[in-house]
């Protein structure tokens, strides 16, 4: 009976204290190699998030621009013909001042004026640069410090007939449109212009002014865009998008291939006017996306090149991408006067 006892209570003993231990060192080690993987697997989600976001908004960014640059200065059958209003060009209505984008130059707002001076179709300038004069639309605070702005006309297709309205290309006259014909232009804001020309189509204009905005810390590609009530309507199209720097490529002997390209500060007024034998034929652009959370795990050192400008990373949590493209306008030949 005594023997029986003894068995039983050896059966039930417990772990010895160092087997307890060893027990628990291990039990650490598993543990703490599992949260070393979670850890790790949680970094790899947001470091492939982010460049993915990084990647998707610089593309969405580029073939926004794209679409407009490549049909800079196509005027339907005016192409390659001067606005001259009281000549040629006729408005119907106007814009106040206080609501146009006016840039540079003596014929450098959203419509023709009777100046005799050229209709630009292009501008740029780079914000905050001393001796630079901003767009009126656009002051220096309103705009992120050392960025490009470009400002771009041109009509949008396919044309339509005149009629009973319907047939504009914006019945609710919301925006602008413009009636030609091979030597005459009417802008209009209306269904329809004051005076029906033989032979003559309608287009919707557009003027475009693109920049960077600042939202709550965030960086955001913005547009202005011209509506019956002049380029008072903002609208933000793409987060993240921090810098951007337009290059101009200007063709100098005539192959329609461009044999430099420089920025906003060596193009002279005569080049903008299309007035030398150099001509405008591409653009340019350099985008810096940014992330638009940070990551803790990351600190950002790194320079960046846009073209013929270098961008120190200010030490943040910030991920950044450079993206770039290379727009050749659809018809130099008749933008050039």
């Amino acid at each position: 009976m005594k023997a029986l006892n003894k068995i039983h209570r050896r059966s039930q003993s417990g772990m010895s204290l160092v087997e307890l231990m060893v027990a628990m060192v291990i039990s650490l080690f598993l543990t703490a190699g599992i949260f070393t993987m979670f850890s790790m697997s949680s970094s790899n989600v947001t470091t492939t998030s982010q460049f993915n976001q990084l990647q998707e908004n610089g593309r969405i960014a580029l073939a926004i621009m794209e679409r407009d640059i490549s049909q800079l200065g196509f005027f339907g059958d005016m192409t390659g013909s001067e606005f001259i209003v009281g000549v040629n060009t006729t408005l119907d209505n106007t814009i106040l001042v206080a609501d146009d984008c006016i840039g540079a130059g003596l014929n450098n707002a959203s419509l023709p004026n009777n100046q005799p001076a050229h209709f630009r179709r292009l501008w740029g300038y780079e914000n905050g640069l001393s001796g630079t004069p901003p767009l009126a639309c656009l002051s220096a605070a309103t705009v992120a410090p050392n960025t490009d702005v470009i400002q771009i006309k041109r009509f949008i297709g396919p044309s339509v007939g005149l009629g009973d309205g319907s047939d504009s290309p914006v019945g609710d006259n919301t925006r602008f449109s413009v009636s030609t014909t091979s030597t005459q232009a009417i802008f209009f804001n209306a269904t329809d212009p004051s005076s029906n020309m033989t032979n003559s189509r309608v287009w919707e204009y557009q003027h475009h002014v693109y920049f960077i905005d600042i939202e709550n810390g965030v960086p955001i590609l913005s547009r202005k865009t011209l509506t019956n009530n002049g380029m008072t309507n903002d609208e933000q199209l793409v987060e993240g998008i921090e810098n951007i720097r337009f290059l101009y490529g200007f063709d100098n002997n005539g192959d329609s291939t461009p044999d430099s390209y420089i920025p906003a500060t060596s193009v002279t007024a005569a080049m903008w006017d299309n007035a030398t034998l150099q001509r405008l034929v591409a653009v340019k652009i350099y985008i810096l996306v940014r992330s638009t959370q940070p990551d803790n795990s990351y600190n950002n050192q790194v320079t960046y090149q846009l073209g013929d400008k270098e961008i120190s990373a200010p030490d943040d949590k910030f991920r950044r991408k450079v993206l770039s493209t290379t727009v050749v306008l659809e018809n130099p030949v008749l933008i050039r006067n």
